[in-house]
């Protein structure tokens, strides 16, 4: 990758409608085409469905069905995206935006920059992925 290539980054943000705990993002993807972006949000709302409440899962289900080509077509015209379910008192969202994405300097393919062995590892703690039936 010499220059920048069009992409698109996508994100996924949770908020507590009731309160005011403010947005946490769950995850974010870097998506190289349009249908690659607009499957990302398709999966995860295959995946969550059944876990939704019966409102939730018909705004999924929606989406799924009636909004999800008009979502393609308008990534293909660079335009972004948001798909939003308020499942109980959360609000979920995936926004998708175009964007270019910038080769790293000094980077060669797979190689990694020298400076990259500078740095030491860290010992870090991860915490299993929780579902919960509230959530």
């Amino acid at each position: 990758m010499n220059g920048p290539t069009r992409g698109y980054w996508c994100e996924c943000w949770t908020e507590e409608v009731t309160s005011t705990g403010g947005l946490a993002r769950l995850a974010s993807f870097d998506a190289y085409s349009a249908p690659q972006a607009d499957r990302w949000v398709a999966i995860a709302l295959h995946t969550i469905s059944p876990a939704l409440d019966s409102d939730a899962s018909d705004e999924a289900w929606t989406w799924l069905y009636e909004e999800h080509a008009e979502t393609r077509r308008a990534l293909m015209r660079s335009e972004p995206c948001t798909v939003t379910i308020t499942h109980a008192d959360v609000r979920i969202t995936w926004t998708i935006r175009p964007v270019l994405f910038l080769p790293l300097a000094h980077r060669q393919d797979a190689e990694l920059p020298a400076c990259a062995h500078s740095f030491k590892p860290h010992r870090t703690v991860s915490s299993p992925c929780r579902v919960s039936g509230d959530a």
